[in-house]
């Protein structure tokens, strides 16, 4: 009981800290570091859908520039376009899995668990990817865990992606 108390604390909080932020470009940060530290991953990234590009992109991506994809490519593109979260624990034997950013940057990607951030009219509006799970392989708890987090941020990006598309 004590700890489902203090991971709801923990959830109040990381939401009084989210809705003070009034822009993504604030908001992700802060998104990515309580992702990691709810799901005790090593990396997190945050994909916003830009619909007349057809991509996902990111503003953070731990330890890397920029990442832009078609919507459909890779897991994080796969679990966009299917609307549906993915765990792949193995993902070098995965063939929707793209090791270019892992090449690029010396980083090896352990396990990763992504699922698409849905907006008010239940379409894709982004994805939360999750990288290295600190100890063992991501599994249904996870998954869980993440889809009650992401329906938490769901309408606070929806909200900031319109008014960021508005604005620019």
């Amino acid at each position: 009981m004590y700890k489902n108390i203090k991971s709801f604390s923990k959830l109040a909080e990381f939401g009084r800290k989210l809705l003070s932020r009034p822009s993504l470009d604030e908001a992700i940060p802060i998104i990515a570091e309580y992702t990691k530290e709810l799901l005790e991953a090593d990396r997190c990234s945050v994909f916003i859908y830009d619909k007349s590009k057809n991509c996902l992109w990111t503003k953070l991506s731990d330890g890397v520039a920029p990442i832009i994809i078609a919507a459909d490519q890779g897991i994080a593109g796969t679990a966009f376009s299917e609307k549906r979260a993915l765990i792949v624990n193995d993902p070098y034997s995965d063939p929707r899995f793209s090791s270019a950013v892992d090449q690029k940057t010396g980083y090896v990607t352990k396990n990763i668990i992504a699922i698409p951030i849905i907006g008010a009219f239940n379409e894709a509006i982004g994805i939360l990817q999750l990288l290295n799970k600190y100890e063992g392989d991501f599994d249904k708890e996870d998954k869980r865990l993440l889809t009650f987090f992401n329906h938490y941020i769901s309408g606070y990006v929806e909200l900031a992606n319109l008014f960021r598309e508005e604005n620019s």
